[in-house]
């Protein structure tokens, strides 16, 4: 009898523990559970606004996608920038659950107002197959946006405000009107939930890897001690909602912050008062140089975290999920070349070089700098183009006589064939001032000769060749094989 015990004691407890297993793996397996993106990627692609397609806009150009709006919306005028711009919130919804969403508080970070953009068009649709979740938001939410904090810095594409003034570092103190108008804002609306919403550097990775940290997270602290208290813990728990789609869509792609306090950050701030605070950093994609497919993962993150909460499915989320999401590295260049064989003198050696494009603003477009970054042993850096360069060597290039009259009289293909016979440059007469274009060759109206050198600071403009032959060439940092079509995107001035 007592052997039969034992027996039926063993087996009772191998069940039950093979049951513990399963329920376990049944956990596991529904925390994984991809998000069914289908109806963020339909409502996206309807309502996307498509009179937007650059990052590069001014108040003016977009102001009226604010005031004219049909439907449901409550356009107010908060206030005035420096500069004497209307400042707007917008608000729509009659839930008890209040959201807070703002953006471009920094001016040159626009990829979420172009998200935003796109949630109003989704508000005011109808009859579109989109209604269960549009009367959900509706209904259990009240959403106020405000869509453009900084209009002069927007217009002048720069960070800081018309005073020189880093909004973001002005919560505390409140020296600029636009910081006071965004504390007025919270403090009278006084929402559940905040969204933080900013562009960062196309150098971050999601972690130690090259994967670009196209969408970075962060519930910001709330104090030095970095304490996590309930209003902190739903923000985090929204974004394990959010890191979940990506998953979905772009896995690998999220990063998180570093969570040191900032007194002065709004979103710190904001925490602190008590409005659980999710900040959203658009960072960088492979062939995305205008954001666009970011602004698509902005949008599909947005609404999906708003319907989160309007059905309080976040609440279960672990928080272990938010601790995994790997930390922001600044790991990317645009360009990685690896494995190029140098000498000076009598001695030879191996180097890596990396390299990035800075924009620069010219009169409301822009242009590119490429320069060496760094160069060396570069192992724990990756590249947007990577290039393993063994056994070929570095050769200068010439430029091409006689001159074109304009830049005009120059084509991608015509450029490309210069580029096979070894000229990395043309000379062109009739070329307006820093004249910009498109098009995969230096020009040259006043310079007589290449800027090129292999240090930090240098010029990338070289060809690399093998066995004497031209396989690439590096064009103010553009990386460019002979062999293939030349493309597009390049965005050069004439010198």
């Amino acid at each position: 009898m007592q052997n039969f015990q034992k027996s039926f004691s063993i087996i009772a407890g191998t069940i039950i523990l093979l049951f513990s297993f399963s329920c376990q793996e049944g956990k596991k397996e529904e925390a994984s559970n991809p998000v069914d993106v289908t109806k963020l990627e339909q409502a996206y692609d309807k309502y996307q606004e498509k009179s937007i397609s650059v990052r590069r806009f001014k108040h003016a150009d977009v102001i009226h996608l604010v005031k004219a709006r049909k439907g449901d919306f409550e356009v107010t005028e908060i206030g005035k920038s420096v500069e004497g711009k209307e400042i707007y919130e917008m608000t729509i919804g009659k839930g008890e659950t209040k959201v807070m969403l703002w953006s471009q508080m920094h001016g040159n970070e626009s990829t979420a107002t172009m998200a935003l953009f796109d949630l109003f068009n989704f508000f005011e649709g109808e009859n579109d197959g989109l209604e269960e979740l549009r009367n959900k938001l509706l209904d259990k939410l009240t959403i106020r946006f405000i869509p453009i904090v900084n209009p002069d810095g927007m217009d002048q594409w720069i960070r800081r405000n018309a005073l020189d003034i880093d909004l973001n570092r002005d919560a505390a103190k409140v020296a600029s009107p636009e910081a006071v108008i965004l504390k007025n804002a919270r403090d009278t609306f006084s929402p559940a939930f905040g969204f933080n919403l900013h562009d960062q550097q196309t150098y971050y990775t999601a972690g130690e890897v090259a994967t670009p940290a196209t969408i970075s997270v962060l519930a910001p602290a709330y104090n030095f001690e970095t304490e996590i208290n309930d209003v902190r813990k739903k923000a985090m728990q929204v974004i394990v909602g959010m890191n979940r789609m990506m998953e979905a869509i772009a896995p690998g792609h999220v990063g998180k912050y570093d969570d040191a306090f900032e007194p002065r950050a709004f979103g710190d701030n904001f925490q602190k008062w008590g409005t659980s605070t999710i900040l959203i950093e658009s960072g960088g994609y492979p062939n995305d140089p205008e954001k666009q497919y970011i602004r698509k993962l902005n949008f599909m993150i947005m609404l999906h975290a708003m319907e989160e909460i309007a059905d309080q499915s976040f609440i279960n989320y672990p928080l272990d999920e938010y601790d995994a999401i790997p930390e922001n590295a600044t790991r990317l260049m645009d360009v990685m070349i690896r494995n190029i064989q140098m000498k000076k003198d009598s001695l030879t050696y191996q180097i890596d070089l990396g390299i990035r494009r800075k924009e620069t603003d010219a009169n409301g477009s822009f242009y590119v700098s490429g320069g060496i970054d760094d160069l060396g042993d570069l192992s724990i850096f990756y590249g947007y183009d990577e290039l393993d360069a063994s056994g070929m060597e570095i050769t200068e290039g010439k430029i091409y006589e006689p001159a074109f009259k304009k830049i005009s009289d120059l084509t991608s293909e015509k450029a490309l064939e210069l580029l096979k016979a070894g000229f990395l440059a043309v000379k062109v007469k009739d070329a307006s001032e820093r004249e910009l274009y498109d098009l995969p060759i230096l020009a040259l109206k006043n310079g007589t000769s290449i800027p090129f050198g292999i240090r930090t600071g240098g010029s990338p403009n070289f060809f690399l060749s093998k066995g004497g032959v031209l396989k690439y060439a590096l064009v103010n940092g553009y990386l460019v094989d002979l062999e293939k079509e030349a493309g597009k995107g390049f965005m050069m001035r004439v010198n």
